[in-house]
């Protein structure tokens, strides 16, 4: 998300003498992506980000496909995935491939104040179905509460602290980073009145959290698919101040801003980030089409180029039948799909939904893994057929 912002105490130039004030020097760090190219930001530091004591374990987190070449629209129920207390060990992976992990998560406890971790591979956006607490990062705190997408480049070292037991996230990882839409912003970057969002609407980091300490500190970092465990001998949130356009930040689904129309519109209109290889989209409360003879219901539509991914947060979802909070539908590529047999006439009529719901639509398929197929409805494939047939 392009824009400027800082926290606590940096020099006037870039790349000069800044000293604390016993006249030692703080320490800078280019923080950033896509080499030299992309957003980046200058961190100062107290001690020196590099100081590693030694390296332990390593474990495989990479997801396994059960099903690698998938044709079957599927319907998977979210909430069968167990409650964990461990904020990284209980992500279950569902769908993955080249470009993107879905994850599902139920963490039931806080990471521990000495628990840190980053991941390396991939941008990160936690969706916060149930629960509220505070990301921490190293360049800052941001609130979150239900709703909330919380957005972390990768490299970005953080724990995460929540405010009960009861939680519910979607984890979204991507290879490539994660951005807003281009046609909603200028070529400043400044998003445009007919963005569906502002930036008002982002929040980023506050309250840098500076530890001045020493000792032996670990750091989970995810490399290609591994954990590795890092032990630094300084805090990793030793930063005194930074500034720049490469930070975390969190957006509430609730500030989506819905574009209607007199006809039904396509999703596009309700896409929230992009990256490379998949967009992230909002379906949230809005009035249906006005045209006088309009269908609200969806079109059936070819699935040709995309993998389709739904995530249901809240709501009735007009198109849908048999379908509850944190259900995932699956559309793959290759074959059409639509509403189910008699909602597309049920929707003649009707002046609004207060459906929530995030899509992931995916430019490669998606590999199925065993989890998934755990806690899937297997009689979804047939589901549009007419009574009696």
């Amino acid at each position: 998300m392009p824009f400027y912002h800082r926290l606590g105490k940096f020099p006037h130039k870039r790349h000069v003498q800044f000293r604390k004030p016993d006249g030692t020097l703080y320490y800078e760090q280019l923080f950033g992506t896509i080499g030299f190219a992309g957003m980046s930001s200058l961190l100062y530091h107290v001690y020196r980000p590099t100081m590693v004591k030694r390296v332990e374990a390593s474990v495989d987190v990479r997801p396994v496909a059960a099903v690698d070449q998938n044709l079957i629209s599927r319907k998977l129920e979210g909430f069968k995935v167990a409650a964990h207390p461990d904020f990284l060990g209980g992500r279950t992976p569902v769908l993955f491939n080249s470009d993107v992990t879905l994850s599902l998560s139920a963490p039931t406890a806080s990471m521990a104040e000495d628990e840190f971790y980053k991941n390396a591979d991939c941008d990160e956006v936690l969706f916060v179905h149930d629960g509220s607490g505070t990301l921490h990062t190293m360049l800052g705190n941001i609130a979150f509460r239900p709703g909330d997408y919380l957005v972390i480049p990768r490299g970005m070292i953080y724990r995460i602290a929540f405010d009960g037991p009861a939680n519910r996230l979607l984890v979204i990882e991507s290879t490539s980073p994660v951005y807003t839409p281009k046609r909603y912003r200028n070529h400043f970057g400044q998003l445009l009145e007919h963005s569906p969002f502002c930036e008002r609407d982002f929040r980023a980091p506050s309250e840098l959290e500076t530890h001045d300490a020493l000792g032996e500190f670990t750091i989970r970092i995810k490399k290609e698919g591994f954990l590795h465990d890092y032990v630094y001998a300084s805090h990793p949130f030793d930063v005194i101040g930074w500034d720049g356009y490469h930070f975390p930040y969190a957006f509430s689904i609730h500030d989506f801003e819905p574009i209607t129309g007199r006809v039904h519109q396509p999703p596009p209109v309700h896409q929230t980030f992009e990256t490379d290889g998949f967009v992230i989209c909002s379906f949230v409360p809005r009035l249906y089409d006005y045209h006088p003879e309009s269908i609200p219901a969806p079109y059936n539509h070819s699935n040709i180029d995309s993998d389709e991914v739904l995530y249901y947060v809240e709501g009735d979802f007009m198109s849908r039948i048999g379908i509850d909070r944190g259900y995932i539908s699956l559309h793959p590529a290759g074959i059409p799909h639509g509403p189910h047999p008699g909602t597309y006439e049920a929707s003649i009529g009707k002046k609004g939904t207060e459906e929530l719901a995030v899509m992931v639509d995916t430019f490669r398929p998606l590999k199925v893994t065993q989890q998934a197929l755990d806690i899937e409805h297997p009689d979804y494939l047939t589901s549009w057929l007419e009574p009696g047939m």
